[in-house]
């Protein structure tokens, strides 16, 4: 062995010519790699100096290649999702059909004629593709997308109700996800927020009361993320939009759904969540919700009303900024033509998960409690409850079978399962880690299955 420990490290480009980091340049680029390597080896020098034996050429691959992979691997991952929560806003809400990344796939290889007529020969609008689709299942006159929930509300105020009052219900000053509030986005709108009522009472008095000449519109959001119960009273879209319609000139009534759905939630043990269609029929103007929370489609946000309101908000400048892509537009067409086709709850995954019967859940889960038990794992099986999640029909759950797994250290073993190739999300509880057979895809069973007993026994799968 040399005597000098720093002649024991390889040269920047001998190291980088090892057969083991030919996959690492060819994936990340020689570049990349080389500048990684640089550093890799000034810290070996750095830790000659401190006292330390140096690192065989072996070691300085593998940690070359670990550094690379942390430093440009993709940050997005797809994982999966044991918690039992169906549109879980941290892991990306609600999952795609089939029929819709297909059609996400076809759009985004080919020319397609997004802002292109057909028929007419020349310059079209992308703002019709989905528009027919949705007229036809909620009976709205004309619809717009944009790219959020949010965006689709701030629009629709900038346009109907800059510099005049928005008058809206105490109790449905809310705050969605993020720390995004109402008021702040009636304030980003120029709007002038008029509260009426308290927080657990607002009566049609209350709001005919509070209209003035400065008034611009009325606003009503749908208490999608929380309840008041107990000695409560709201006003609904009918009766708002009865008092607006006899004011001259009539007043807009604008109806913020959150997650908005399609389909009646009651048919599967959950209380009744006001549906799209039920809004427009009850007689508000302007209707908007997020197209990838109980729609099951993908990111986006939906604007549905009068014709004459729709048309403006298609002119309104604001709208280029919040416009969507043809991806999106493509995939929110093939998810609406499952509603049209009658078969949202086979096609689309969040309610093929919100649908799952309980029998179908237990069977899955006895069946993971055996591949575990032949592996040696002790679990147990427990009825449970899953939430549909998304910011809605909250502290309501559906029934599940929850395949448990105690251990001293339950935390530890979330943490090695995050860790895992893909990562696994699960939760705790009763102080072990609960799996959620409802949120599990049936291809992902085998690399769960695989996954636990790996994790619980710190051999966590490297990351790729």
């Amino acid at each position: 062995m040399s005597a000098n420990p720093y002649r024991q490290l390889p040269g920047l480009d001998a190291l980088l010519s090892r057969p083991a980091l030919r996959e690492l340049i060819a994936r990340f680029g020689r570049d990349s790699v080389r500048d990684e390597a640089r550093s890799l080896l000034d810290d070996a020098r750095a830790a000659i100096r401190s006292g330390q034996i140096p690192p065989s050429q072996d070691e300085l691959v593998v940690r070359l290649q670990d550094r690379v992979r942390n430093a440009f691997a993709p940050s997005l991952l797809p994982v999966i999702n044991a918690t039992g929560v169906i549109v879980h806003t941290n892991l990306g809400r609600a999952l795609l059909s089939d029929a819709a990344k297909r059609a996400m796939m076809e759009v985004a290889s080919s020319y397609s004629n997004l802002e292109y007529d057909l028929a007419a020969g020349k310059r079209g609008s992308r703002y019709v593709h989905a528009e027919a689709l949705l007229t036809r299942l909620t009976g709205a006159e004309a619809a717009l997308v944009v790219n959020n929930n949010a965006a689709a509300v701030n629009l629709t105020l900038r346009t109907l109700a800059a510099g005049q009052e928005v008058i809206i219900s105490r109790g449905e000053l809310v705050e969605i996800g993020g720390g995004f509030r109402i008021p702040d986005i009636l304030a980003q709108s120029s709007a002038v927020l008029v509260e009426v009522g308290t927080t657990n009472r607002t009566r049609l008095v209350d709001y005919e009361n509070a209209i003035t000449e400065h008034t611009g519109l009325l606003l009503k959001v749908h208490q999608s993320n929380y309840r008041i119960i107990g000695f409560t009273e709201e006003v609904g879209i009918s009766a708002l939009a009865g008092l607006a319609r006899r004011k001259s000139p009539p007043i807009p009534v604008l109806h913020d759904l959150g997650s908005g759905t399609l389909l009646d939630t009651r048919p599967y043990g959950l209380a009744y969540e006001p549906r799209v269609q039920d809004s427009v029929a009850a007689g508000a103007d302007v209707v908007t919700f997020s197209g990838d929370k109980l729609l099951g489609g993908p990111q986006a946000g939906v604007i549905l009303g009068r014709k004459a309101i729709i048309d403006r908000l298609k002119r309104q400048p604001l709208t280029r900024a919040f416009r969507v892509d043809k991806t999106t537009l493509a995939a929110l067409q093939a998810t609406l033509m499952a509603y049209l086709r009658g078969t949202a709850t086979e096609e689309i995954p969040a309610w093929r998960m919100i649908s799952a019967s309980a029998e179908a859940l237990a069977q899955r889960a006895r069946t993971w409690a055996d591949a575990l038990t032949r592996q040696g794992i002790r679990v147990t099986l427990a009825p449970g409850g899953s939430a549909v999640g998304g910011g809605s029909l909250p502290g309501q759950t559906l029934p599940t079978t929850l395949l448990l797994l105690r251990t001293e250290h339950p935390h530890r073993l979330l943490a090695a399962l995050r860790a895992h190739t893909p990562p696994i999300i699960a939760r705790v509880e009763e102080d072990a880690v609960a799996f959620d057979p409802r949120t599990v895809l049936p291809e992902q069973e085998t690399i769960l299955l695989a996954a636990i007993p790996s994790c619980l026994h710190g051999t966590v799968s490297p990351a790729k």
